[in-house]
């Protein structure tokens, strides 16, 4: 912990805390926070407050002359003044200059030295503080004492309310970013992922600039052939799971950038959902919620302080952040090679696409572009039949140029580097949702590990009607029945009206990107008249 002068930001408080250990700021939380508490397994608990998950509908971006033309602008990236910006930012000083203790963290986003950025939080909540400890690549001592001025700053006032009456606010809540002034400002939420994903935002912008794709995925390496394997999914479809590989270095579980030189991990831990943690579903996650770890929104039982990971009371958003070093077989550095193949994740609940199909590089463009998966009863309020979701680029929540520019970088990654591009279903197989069953993992996982020793590339494929893409007709441990959907189906007839119904809900999708995505895109999409 070292001392560090705020005055630069309009900010003067008699102590600051700089880059506390954890065991400081537990005694910090434990003492001025009265939700903080010490689970059994030595993790700090915490509360967020009223916010217990993001607030995308307030986030805002300062839109600029200098910038303005490359954001995609819309209800993901909204945009807001720099006036109204500054009055934000004033609001957030005045906040912290009313607090008798501050906190500020300073750390490293992406482990690769020629593109790390030099980011600074400021913040009045222990939680906040060893949160970022533990998000954020931790400098050395002698790299703390050059940090020097950094490259982005957050001021976390999330405990003081934005004012209504300001213009753009649409709550209490807001989230701004300036790329122009190279700071952030949160007012209105506690919600400590709101600063994780800040920083994403920003490498989201900075980094295409710099003709490095930055995306929202894990990565892992084979610990004697060192090939790097990228997993894009969105919530649900097995990221985490299937990126946690006893036999591979696990690389980040979260966000990368794909640079002329390789993959890196942006971040220097994880954040990783806690809802129905099991040590026999996650035994690497479950292991790694110990002394240092900080677990949000989570319920215990007041005597042995043991956590109960299947109460949702307070949200089922429960989390967990901690180290990278907590996970037995990561690799430190975080970086790797070019990605020898690239794993898209959909959970299909309408029981259409095969548990595995091969991708041209036009069709990975549409699938990324598409970012498609489903929603089924029990993950949603109302949801009492499968629901089509999608999210531009596995992640549109956190693009900030238009996706295809994403999607052109990858395609050109891929062809540039000869990695493969597959498609896997660990959704429903064996008829609809209600009817048929989720693939089993095992199956899933023994895909992949054909996807890795090159057996599955090497297998017969055909086309699948409905979607165009080529279907591995066997592959080593996976019953050859299961990989032809339409051939688990009793009622064949069924099962293409369905084909037809989600390949029309991926058209209607795609109309807003068919424009700028081109033609050859879109022709790599499927087709509702294709089906056999």
């Amino acid at each position: 912990m070292s001392d560090i002068n705020l005055k630069q930001y309009g900010i003067d408080v008699g102590t600051i805390l700089r880059n506390a250990d954890p065991a400081r700021l537990y005694e910090e939380a434990i003492q001025l926070d009265p939700t903080a508490a010490i689970a059994n397994t030595g993790a700090l608990t915490i509360r967020s407050g009223e916010k217990t998950g993001r607030s995308p509908a307030d986030k805002r971006i300062v839109k600029h002359p200098e910038s303005a033309d490359d954001i995609w602008w819309g209800p993901i990236n909204m945009e807001i003044d720099a006036e109204t910006f500054e009055i934000n930012r004033e609001r957030a000083q005045d906040y912290l200059n009313t607090r008798e203790r501050l906190y500020v963290i300073d750390g490293f986003a992406g482990w690769d030295p020629q593109h790390q950025l030099k980011v600074r939080i400021i913040c009045s909540r222990p939680y906040h503080a060893l949160f970022m400890h533990n998000m954020l690549i931790r400098p050395t001592q002698e790299e703390l004492a050059d940090f020097g001025e950094p490259d982005f700053v957050i001021y976390n006032s999330g405990e003081f309310p934005a004012n209504r009456q300001t213009k753009h606010m649409s709550s209490k809540t807001s989230v701004d970013l300036s790329f122009e002034d190279n700071e952030m400002v949160i007012l209105g939420t506690e919600y400590a992922g709101e600063m994780k994903k800040g920083v994403f935002t920003v490498m989201h912008y900075l980094m295409p600039k710099r003709d490095v794709l930055s995306m929202h995925c894990s990565a892992n390496e084979g610990i004697e052939e060192e090939d790097v394997t990228l997993f894009f999914g969105l919530s649900g479809t097995g990221k985490t799971t299937l990126s946690a590989d006893a036999n591979r270095r696990l690389i980040g579980d979260d966000e990368h950038c794909w640079s002329d030189d390789g993959v890196f991990n942006i971040e220097g831990g994880c954040y990783a959902k806690a809802i129905g943690l099991t040590p026999e579903s996650e035994p690497e996650i479950y292991n790694a919620i110990r002394y240092g770890t900080l677990l949000e929104n989570v319920v215990f039982d007041e005597e042995t302080r043991e956590v109960d990971y299947d109460d949702t009371s307070i949200t089922q958003n429960t989390r967990a952040s901690y180290p990278l070093e907590y996970i037995p077989n990561v690799k430190i550095p975080s970086v790797g090679d070019h990605p020898d193949n690239i794993i898209f994740l959909t959970y299909d609940a309408f029981g259409v696409m095969p548990p595995v199909s091969k991708l041209t590089p036009e069709q990975a463009m549409y699938h990324f572009i598409s970012g498609y998966t489903a929603k089924v009863a029990g993950t949603e309020m109302g949801v009492t039949e499968p629901k089509a979701t999608f999210s531009a680029c596995f992640g549109a929540a956190f693009l900030v140029w238009h996706p295809s520019k994403y999607a052109e970088m990858l395609a050109e990654k891929m062809r540039a580097h000869n990695a493969e591009a597959w498609l896997v279903n660990t959704g429903i197989t064996g008829g609809p949702y209600g009817t048929g069953h989720r693939v089993p993992l095992k199956y899933t996982r023994a895909i992949i590990d054909a996807i890795h020793d090159g057996s599955l590339a090497a297998s017969d494929m055909q086309p699948d009607p409905t979607f165009g893409f080529n279907v591995p007709t066997t592959c080593p441990n996976v019953p050859d029945e299961i990989l032809i959907p339409r051939n688990t189906w009793d009622d064949k007839a069924a099962y293409d009206k369905q084909a037809e119904k989600l390949t029309g809900l991926f058209a209607e999708h795609f109309e807003q990107y068919a424009d700028i995505a081109g033609e050859e895109i879109a022709a790599a999409g499927p087709s509702p008249k294709s089906i056999a």
